[in-house]
C-alpha cells in the first residue's frame, strides 16, 4: 500500500496520468475508497474504469454507488458497454428496486447489446431476485442462446417464490447440469420444507458421475436430514465431506452438528462442536445448546452459555429460545424466569412470539396454569395458534378443565378446521368424566364435517426415504412389504402361541417321563 502512495504522489508531482494502474491495484487491494478517489481526480475516465468501480461496488453490495456511477458516466459522455450492464443488473436486484432495474433494462435494449449471454443471464438474474418471475422468463424465452447459468437463475427464482414444480420443470429441459443446477434444486426444496424431495434430489445427483457436491450441497442435504431424521444418509455424507476436506466449511460443520443433535446423537453432535473449536460463530452455540436442551441435558446447556458469554460472544433472539426451552424441560422455573427477564435488561433483545411460547411451556408444564394464563393475557401481541396449543397440552397434562376451556375457544377461533384442538379437549372432558361436554364437542365436529387427518410415518432403508399410511398401497414394491409384514406377523402369533402353552407342554412332559 505504501508503494501505490508513493506512486500517487510521484505521479501527481510530475503530472503523469497512472491513474488506471493505480485503480486497478487499489481495487485488487481492495481500497475502494481510495481507488474511487483517485478515479476522480482522472481527466478521462475511461469505462474501463467506470466498470472496474462499478464491479467493486457492486461486490460489496453497494448498489447506490454503482447507480450513482452509471449516472455519472451518462453525463459525462462515456458510453456504456455490455459489461457495464452485466454489473449494474446484480445492483439494482440488491437496491430491491424493480423501477431501477426497468430503466437500466430500457437503457440495455437502446445500447444494442441485448445480445449479450452473460448481461441477459445478469438481467433473468435481477428480475428473478426481484420475485417477478414472468419477467425473467419472458427475458429466458427470448434469448436465441443460454448456458447453465441462465438456466440456474431462473431455477433459483422459482424456487425462491416457492414454485418447486416449475423449478423442476425447468430442471428437467437444461441440456446438461452443474453441481450449481442440482444443488439449487436440493437446497430450493429443503428451504420449501420439502425435505424428503431434497434427498431424493441428492441421490439422483449421486447417480450423475459428471458432478460432485460442493459446500452448499452437502450444507443442504445435512439441513434435510435433520429435519427428517435420516441418519443413515448423514453419516454416509459426513464421511464424504471429511474424505474430500468440506468439513473446513463452518456451514457444514453447522449443519453435520444440527443432524445429530436432531437425530439424537447428541454426544457426537458435541463431538462435532468441540472440532469446530475456536471456528465458532453464534450459529455453532445455538445449535449446541437447542440439542442440549432438546435431549433433557439442561444443566449442560446452561453451563455451555455461561462458557460462550465467557468468551465474549453475545446471544441473539434464537439464544434465549435454546435456553428457557433448557429451563422447560429441566424444571427450572426461577431460571426461566431470570433469562426472560434478561433479554431486555441485559442485551436489549425485544422478547418475541417464540419466546413467550417457550415460558408458557415452562409454566404450564410447572403446573403453573394461572400464571401462564396471566402471561399470555400480558403480552403485548396477539397470541397465536402456538400459544394457545401450548396452553391446552399443559392443561391436559394437569387435567385442568377451566384454562382449557379457555385456550380451546381461542383456538376455534384461530383455526377451526384443525381437528386436534377438538380432541384434546375431548380428552381432558373425558379425564374428568365431563361426558356431556364429551357430546358437545363430538356433536360441534360432526357438524362441522371436521375429521382428524391421517396419521403418517417416514422410515429409512437403504440409504432412501419412504412415506406411508395405514394400509398404504402408493410404494411400487407394496406386495413385496405386505407379504413380509404378513410373513412377521404369523410367527409373531405362533411365538405368542408356543408362549403361552408352554407350561402345559411342560407338564405333560413330565407326566409322560413319571
Amino acid at each position: 500500500m505504501s508503494q501505490l502512495n508513493r506512486i500517487h504522489a510521484h505521479t501527481l508531482k510530475k503530472g503523469i496520468d497512472y491513474s488506471k494502474t493505480l485503480i486497478v491495484e487499489l481495487l485488487r487491494i481492495p481500497d475502494i475508497p481510495y481507488a474511487h478517489k483517485v478515479f476522480n481526480q482522472s481527466p478521462y475516465p475511461t469505462v474501463f474504469l467506470y466498470n472496474k468501480l462499478i464491479k467493486a461496488y457492486s461486490s460489496q453490495n453497494q448498489p447506490r454507488q454503482c447507480l450513482s456511477l452509471y449516472s455519472q458516466m451518462l453525463l459525462k459522455g462515456c458510453p456504456p458497454n455490455e459489461l457495464t450492464f452485466t454489473f449494474l443488473f446484480p445492483a439494482c436486484a440488491s437496491f430491491y428496486s424493480l423501477l431501477h432495474g426497468k430503466v437500466i433494462h430500457t437503457h440495455f435494449i437502446k445500447s444494442g447489446f441485448d445480445f449479450d449471454v452473460y448481461a441477459l443471464t445478469a438481467l433473468v438474474d435481477m428480475y428473478a431476485k426481484l420475485g417477478v418471475l414472468m419477467l425473467a422468463r419472458q427475458v429466458f424465452d427470448e434469448m436465441t442462446v443460454r448456458d447453465i447459468p441462465t438456466w440456474n437463475s431462473l431455477i433459483a427464482g422459482y424456487s425462491r417464490s416457492g414454485d418447486m414444480e416449475g423449478a423442476l420443470e425447468l430442471f428437467k429441459l437444461m441440456p446438461s447440469r452443474s453441481v450449481v443446477s442440482w444443488t439449487t434444486m436440493i437446497s430450493g426444496y429443503s428451504q420449501n420444507g420439502m425435505y424428503t424431495k431434497a434427498l431424493e434430489m441428492f441421490l439422483k445427483m449421486e447417480k450423475d458421475k459428471e458432478v460432485r457436491p460442493n459446500e452448499v450441497t452437502i450444507a443442504s442435504v445435512f439441513s434435510a436430514c435433520a429435519k427428517l431424521g435420516a441418519l443413515e444418509v448423514g453419516e454416509r455424507i459426513e464421511s464424504y465431506a471429511r474424505d474430500n476436506g468440506l468439513m473446513k466449511n463452518l456451514y457444514v460443520s453447522n449443519t453435520l452438528l444440527e443432524m445429530y443433535a436432531r437425530c439424537g446423537k447428541i454426544d457426537a453432535a458435541r463431538h462435532v462442536f468441540n472440532e469446530i473449536g475456536k471456528r465458532r460463530n453464534l450459529c455453532s452455540w445455538n445449535s449446541m445448546m437447542m440439542g442440549l436442551a432438546v435431549h433433557g441435558r439442561s444443566n449442560e446447556a446452561l453451563q455451555l452459555y455461561d462458557q460462550m458469554l465467557g468468551e465474549g460472544i453475545e446471544p441473539d433472539d434464537v439464544t434465549f429460545v435454546g435456553l428457557i426451552l433448557a429451563c422447560t424441560h429441566g424444571g427450572l422455573v426461577a431460571k426461566g424466569w431470570q433469562l426472560f427477564q434478561s433479554m431486555e435488561t441485559n442485551f436489549s433483545i425485544v422478547p418475541k412470539l417464540e419466546h413467550y411460547g417457550c415460558m408458557v411451556d415452562l409454566l404450564g408444564r410447572a403446573g403453573e396454569l394461572q400464571e401462564a394464563y396471566d402471561l399470555v393475557k400480558s403480552m403485548p401481541m396477539k397470541p397465536d395458534s402456538v400459544i394457545w396449543g401450548t396452553l391446552l397440552g399443559a392443561c391436559s397434562f394437569h387435567s385442568n378443565v377451566e384454562f382449557a376451556e379457555i385456550a380451546a375457544e381461542s383456538l376455534f377461533q384461530v383455526e377451526p378446521w384443525n381437528p386436534g384442538n377438538y380432541v384434546i379437549l375431548c380428552n381432558i372432558y373425558a379425564s374428568a368424566q365431563r361426558w356431556d361436554g364429551v357430546a358437545k364437542l363430538r356433536k360441534l365436529m360432526k357438524g362441522g364435517q371436521i375429521t382428524k387427518a391421517a396419521g403418517y410415518s417416514v422410515i429409512e432403508g437403504e440409504g432412501e426415504i419412504h412415506k406411508f399410511i395405514v394400509e398404504d398401497k402408493s410404494h411400487p414394491r407394496h406386495y413385496e412389504i405386505y407379504a413380509l409384514l404378513n410373513e412377521i406377523s404369523t410367527k409373531m402369533k405362533l411365538q405368542i402361541t408356543e408362549d403361552d402353552f408352554k407350561p402345559e407342554l411342560e407338564e405333560l412332559l413330565l407326566m409322560e417321563e413319571m
